[in-house]
């Protein structure tokens, strides 16, 4: 806790952070601690029935006023009935405002559902691929139909971070990833749906070549030695032609066999450059790297969002395609979900949702002590022009009880929420 000193209610001027000791449904405010700026709030706070209040002298503006007495507690100067604040209009915003974080919670959970059951059917299609091929791309294929249709059709797409509820589903959850995050990009350049299809099937579709490699190297924590990675290199050209045994579409089988080729020509198999590399297999080549990064075989080594996103950019960049690199920071946002960050006014919380098409403004999931974590506060950036986010915060810096409240995922999975937008309004 910041040190702060007690003043009478009545010095609280503009310029001062305060910290209120109210539960946060019992103030009309966005935070329980904030900067005062406007009149307005000052209005507000005086009429909280407060008779001393916290003031932090870091963080603010401007002189102290004088403190209050050391014995001096912020108790009510006067009882302040339940009625009372419950016909506040300002308190009448708050309820408001609970109301959506409730909805929210609730279109949060439908999400997660829906992201698990896909990930389950597409277990179910790697399970059954050797044993019923036919049936199986053709699930596969119904399925990648329903996601391009929801994705490319939605007024706006929501990228949204996933929970850790998969129960045994998270090795299909980088074929699922990288879909998603390829579909992400097909619309932003407004790709044919049929062509946007046949991405996502070969997105989804991949990986398959590491069939044909051992579980005992693919799962290998350590770096891979020469041997280990010229065979790991195989799943391109293997996959190729497993997939051309299933009877993918060439666009699909272009994807499986050049999603590792890179724009400056240092991939595989065949150190493609440029334009040589098809469309398709160029965005794949940057969902996929992406994914790699935050979830590598080793936890250890893993990233957050924005460190590899700020990687790719900032040392990578010659190895993508620059204009569909541009696009997926863009989409994802400088911070993308699953992102640790500060904001402007102190508080710590964690991007949770990117709209795409608002990408500089998450939601971001608040760490305020004083409100039980199953109900966060979730506050959507876009409606506060007035807070900004100032930096990211790895996970391995952020103080344990912060860290547990927040619980940054063990993976970073992502699916996308193409309802109405009216329907996922935000605080």
């Amino acid at each position: 806790m910041a040190d702060t000193v007690t003043i009478p209610i009545d010095q609280v001027q503009i310029g001062l952070y305060v910290y209120l000791d109210l539960k946060w449904f019992q103030h009309p405010f966005a935070f329980s601690h904030f900067k005062v700026k406007t009149e307005d709030q000052l209005r507000i706070l005086r009429g909280l029935g407060l008779a001393t209040v916290r003031v932090d002298p870091a963080l603010s503006d401007g002189p102290m006023p004088t403190a209050a007495p050391a014995a001096a507690q912020p108790v009510p100067a006067a009882p302040v009935s339940p009625e009372a604040r419950a016909e506040s209009p300002v308190m009448a915003a708050k309820r408001e405002m609970m109301e959506r974080i409730r909805e929210q919670r609730e279109n949060a959970a439908r999400i997660e559902q829906a992201f698990v059951n896909t990930a389950r059917a597409i277990r179910d299609i790697d399970r059954n691929l050797f044993s019923q091929p036919a049936e199986t791309v053709r699930v596969a294929g119904k399925l990648i139909g329903q996601i391009t249709e929801s994705i490319l059709s939605a007024p706006e797409l929501a990228i949204n971070l996933m929970g850790d509820k998969l129960g045994g589903e998270e090795i299909y959850v980088h074929s699922l990833n990288v879909t998603m995050l390829s579909m992400m990009i097909a619309r932003d350049i407004k790709l044919p749906h049929e062509v946007a299809s046949l991405l996502g099937m070969g997105a989804l579709f991949h990986d398959v070549g590491t069939k044909n490699i051992p579980d005992k190297v693919l799962n290998k924590l350590d770096a891979y030695n020469h041997a280990e990675q010229a065979l790991v290199e195989t799943h391109c050209e293997g996959g190729y032609e497993i997939g051309r045994k299933l009877g993918l579409a060439a666009p699909a089988l272009a994807i499986i066999r050049d999603h590792h080729e890179m724009f400056d020509g240092s991939g595989y198999p065949h150190h493609l450059q440029g334009e040589a590399i098809s469309i398709l297999a160029r965005i794949v080549a940057i969902a996929n790297h992406y994914d790699e990064l935050c979830n590598p075989r080793n936890p250890a080594d893993s990233l957050t969002p924005h460190e590899a996103l700020s990687l790719m950019f900032a040392k990578m960049r010659s190895r993508f395609d620059p204009k569909l690199l541009q696009v997926f920071i863009r989409c994802l946002g400088v911070y993308p979900p699953g992102t640790i960050v500060q904001l402007a006014n102190g508080v710590v919380g964690m991007c949770v949702n990117v709209n795409t098409a608002k990408p500089t403004r998450p939601q971001v999931m608040i760490y305020e002590a004083s409100v039980p974590r199953e109900e966060a506060i979730v506050v959507n950036l876009e409606t506060q022009p007035d807070l900004n986010i100032v930096k990211s915060i790895r996970p391995s810096q952020v103080p344990k009880d912060i860290y547990n409240y927040l619980s940054p995922r063990k993976r970073v999975s992502y699916y996308f929420d193409a309802g109405d937008p009216a329907r996922r309004s935000q605080p």
